[in-house]
């Protein structure tokens, strides 16, 4: 017999997350920092993605932990394209809160293209 207030029914699982995409009840984003994304010019297929890079657009970042030139490397995304990093000088404090398991992304602030470079300024925002 179930006693509890509200019967537990698979609907209400998948709604709570245990076995779904579930709701995030208290979710907050948390401003870390400004960056000018790093690396852009070697990105051979920024012009693809380039339009979709607007003011208010979130990115995703991941770690790199095996990164040959920064072992705190974090790269950031637009689609399945990486565009960039955040610069290294700014890395260490992010790279160890995402290796604890803290969830980061971007969002994009503004762009200017400067030649062949797309600067691209960010802020990086924590998910708590």
């Amino acid at each position: 017999m179930n006693e509890s207030i509200i019967p537990i029914t698979p609907g209400l699982l998948e709604l709570l997350g245990q076995g779904g995409s579930g709701i995030t009840p208290f979710r907050q984003e948390i401003f870390i920092l400004e960056i000018t994304i790093a690396g852009t010019g070697h990105c051979k297929e920024i012009d693809t993605v380039e339009e979709q890079i607007v003011p208010g657009k979130v990115l995703p970042m991941k770690r790199e932990p095996h990164n040959r030139f920064d072992e705190h490397a974090i790269s950031i995304y637009c689609d399945e394209v990486r565009i960039g990093f955040v610069p290294r000088k700014m890395n260490l404090v992010c790279s160890r809160l995402m290796d604890a398991g803290k969830l980061f992304f971007c969002r994009v602030i503004e762009k200017e293209k400067l030649g062949n470079w797309l600067k691209i300024t960010a802020n990086i925002y924590m998910v708590e």
